[in-house]
């Protein structure tokens, strides 16, 4: 059996890297001509680096055994999803029981294969971990790749600054550190100072991207195919093309560079929210040079209690802060885990109130239409009130069709026919009903319902799935997290145009009439 799998692997992995080295292009945003550049030439590139045949060689190697791990986990997984489960009625106890083995089994496998290929496949595990719509087992083993990057060594990234600038780092900073203070699955940071004496952080890309992501591509749109193939109801290859999209955003830096500056002017009336200034003279495609910005990680409760900062005040601002994205500006940052944030203490300021949030890490962002925007804010008030009717009408025109009567499950935790009040949780009795009705789900059934999904449903799921999961390791109760919410609903169905919803922005009418209809549903709530 193994060693029929390794077969498989070997002829699969050997059509994948054929089929990228083919079929690139090398159209993508972040594709480099190469030309001379003596100081290249002289330059101690890594073999896998280099420029020529030999290189296209190691490349192509490289490929064929990053396809081969990544064939033989996914055959390894459909055997044993096919054998395990063989022979159980899929409504029984013991068929549920079975199936949650193979799904840790399956999860581990994976975990396996991301930390041996890293780079992509450790950017798509840790996608697969923020959905909390896959089974819990893929999200618990996978999230755990959030903390995977490893660095690399400097003299390995040279060769960025001069492809780029055609300088030495030495020509372009006053100082620059070679130990870097972070790393992600497609760069790291170094620190740094400019010639006028400004500390900043320096974000540059890992060289060889490029081929290396036409074979990963090729590999998981290959293995998408084949697990529809192999289980029909199984119907994933849309989020390969998803992934591509997303990850071909984060590789233009400029395009990070354009996201940063889009979100520091919509929360300049906001003094509690930080983004790091951009310098564009020293920012390209792969390095990204930014303002250095102190401060502790936004989950890191000890080092916030030891600034006298309030964990629970944090919690706050940050569900305000990201519902006031989703809602009124209608642009997302769509990675906002712990390592992106950060919360510095600032001195100057006391009470409650006395630090700052600051995101980093401006990559991934969508940018919803203003019908989504508009139906989002008509869901989420309809949430609250528990509006049956409106719940339906909204989550169709969201794309959710008849799974949209478990929305109110998923975003505040009552069934659509609860009982419970608001920011409560369902009663034993109707979260048994619930337990029942779902467990005649299949993974078909989940498949169904996110493919159907407008596309900026996904990215906000994913937004909200993180933000709450900090908010609540911070202390944060449920129904702060929904009021939160609940506010910015109603402010972004009263904007004249999507941004900023203070007073200078969106004008006097607009403003009055948000807070109007938000103290009308707080009196409706009884709040």
């Amino acid at each position: 059996m193994v060693t029929v799998r390794r077969l498989l692997g070997v002829v699969a992995a050997s059509a994948i890297s054929v089929t990228a080295a083919t079929s690139y292009t090398g159209t993508t945003p972040y594709a480099y001509p190469i030309t001379w550049n003596p100081q290249l030439a002289s330059s101690k590139l890594r073999l896998n680096d280099s420029i020529g045949p030999v290189a296209d060689v190691f490349s192509a190697g490289r490929g064929f055994i990053r396809s081969s791990r990544a064939v033989y986990a996914f055959a390894a997984n459909s055997l044993d999803y096919k054998i395990s489960l063989r022979g159980f009625d899929e409504k029984s106890d013991a068929y549920y029981d079975a199936r949650n083995k193979v799904h840790l089994r399956a999860a581990k496998r994976l975990l396996r294969l991301c930390e041996k290929n890293r780079g992509f496949y450790i950017k798509a595990g840790q996608s697969v971990a923020s959905m909390h719509q896959v089974p819990k087992e893929f999200v618990s083993t996978l999230s755990v790749l959030q903390d995977k990057a490893s660095f690399w060594s400097f003299k390995d990234l040279e060769v960025v600054f001069l492809e780029e600038f055609g300088k030495d780092v030495k020509e372009l900073f006053e100082a620059f550190d070679e130990q870097p203070i972070a790393a992600a699955s497609l760069a790291q940071v170094h620190r740094g100072f400019l010639k006028n004496g400004q500390e900043v952080a320096v974000k540059v890309q890992y060289p060889g991207l490029q081929k290396q992501f036409a074979t990963d591509i090729a590999t998981m749109a290959f293995l998408s195919k084949a697990l529809a193939w192999i289980f029909p109801d199984y119907q994933f290859e849309w989020l390969v093309g998803e992934f591509e999209k997303n990850v071909v955003r984060e590789l233009d830096f400029t395009q990070e560079a354009d996201n940063a500056d889009r979100t520091a002017k919509s929360f300049a009336h906001n003094r509690n929210v930080r983004i790091p200034r951009i310098f564009r003279e020293l920012s390209t495609k792969r390095v990204l040079t930014m303002e250095f910005m102190e401060g502790c990680k936004i989950d890191d409760i000890k080092s916030l209690e030891k600034a006298g900062v309030d964990p629970k005040e944090v919690a706050s601002l940050l569900a305000a802060i990201f519902a006031e994205m989703i809602f009124c500006h209608g642009f997302v940052h769509g990675d906002p885990h712990p390592g992106n944030l950060l919360v510095h203490r600032d001195p100057s300021r006391s009470g409650k109130h006395n630090f700052d949030i600051v995101i980093l890490d401006h990559g991934l962002y969508r940018e919803l239409g203003e019908k989504f925007r508009t139906n989002y804010c008509r869901l989420w008030r309809a949430l609250i009130l528990l509006d049956a009717d409106e719940i339906s009408e909204t989550g169709r025109n969201l794309g959710a069709g008849q799974y949209a009567r478990y929305l109110p499950v998923i975003f505040t935790g009552r069934a659509i026919s609860s009982k419970s009040s608001f920011g409560q949780l369902m009663t034993p009795e109707e979260a048994k009903v619930l337990k029942e009705d779902v467990r005649r789900f299949t993974m078909g059934d989940v498949s169904e319902w996110l493919q159907g999904l407008d596309r900026e449903f996904l990215t906000v799921l994913r937004t909200d799935n993180l933000v709450r999961s900090i908010a609540y390791r911070l202390g944060a109760t449920r129904k702060t997290c929904l009021m939160a919410y609940v506010k910015n609903a109603v402010s972004g169905l009263s904007l004249g145009h999507p941004g900023s919803p203070d007073l200078y922005e969106q004008g006097l009418l607009a403003y009055t009439k948000a807070k109007f209809d938000y103290a009308n549903l707080r009196i409706r709530l009884g709040k």
